[in-house]
C-alpha cells in the first residue's frame, strides 16, 4: 500500500508517495537523492543514518516515512546552508575527526543534536544525579571526555577516529 507523505528536508518541502514500509532513510536517499545520511548497518546500531527529526536526533533507518508526515528533517548537508559550514563541521575539519569519512555526516548531526540535549539539561548515564551545568553554567560546560563518549555512543566509527571526534565536539560546544 502506498501513502502520500509531506516532509521538509533541509528547508525544502517535498511531497512523496511511498510504500508504507519505506524507511525515512530510503525515502531520503532513493526518492529524494539526499545522500549525506548513510546506510550503514540498517539496524539502528551504527548511527551513520542519523538526522535531526523535528529537532531531535534519530536513526533514519528505523523510522518509517509514513510515521513522520509533516516532519522537519535536517541532514548533515542541511547544517551548512548557503555553503557556510556549521561550527561542528569546522571543528571536525580542524581536529581531523574523520578517516574514511563514511560515518562523519551521522557523527556531526548526532553531535549537534547531543549538544542541544546537553544545553537543555538532559542527563546521560554519566551525568545522572548531577544538576544541569553542575550549578555553574550551561550543561555543555560538563562535557568531559567521558560525557561526550557516553552521549555519542550510538555512533560508531570503524576507523576509530574517536580520539579526534571527542575534542572536536568539545571545541564546538565552547563556541
Amino acid at each position: 500500500m502506498e501513502v502520500e507523505v509531506n516532509i521538509r528536508v533541509d528547508g525544502t518541502p517535498h511531497r512523496l508517495t511511498v510504500d508504507v514500509r519505506t524507511t525515512l532513510l530510503d525515502a531520503l536517499r532513493e526518492r529524494l537523492g539526499h545522500t549525506s545520511a548513510k546506510k550503514g548497518c540498517d539496524h539502528g546500531q551504527c548511527g551513520a543514518c542519523t538526522v535531526l527529526l523535528d529537532g531531535r536526533r534519530a536513526n533514519s533507518c528505523l523510522a518509517l516515512a509514513v510515521a513522520h508526515d509533516g516532519a522537519e528533517i535536517v541532514t548533515a548537508a542541511g547544517l551548512a546552508p548557503d555553503g557556510e559550514l556549521h561550527p561542528m563541521q569546522h571543528a571536525f575539519i580542524r581536529h581531523d575527526a574523520f578517516q574514511c569519512g563514511y560515518c562523519t555526516p551521522g557523527q556531526i548531526v548526532s553531535a549537534v543534536g547531543m549538544l542541544r540535549e546537553a544545553e537543555a539539561g538532559w542527563p546521560s548515564a554519566v551525568t545522572a544525579g548531577q544538576p544541569a551545568g553542575g550549578g555553574d553554567g550551561p550543561a555543555v560546560a560538563m562535557l568531559t571526555d567521558d560525557e561526550v563518549r557516553e552521549r555519542m555512543s550510538g555512533n560508531l566509527c570503524r576507523c576509530a577516529a574517536y580520539a579526534n571526534i571527542v575534542p572536536a565536539i568539545q571545541e564546538a560546544a565552547r563556541r
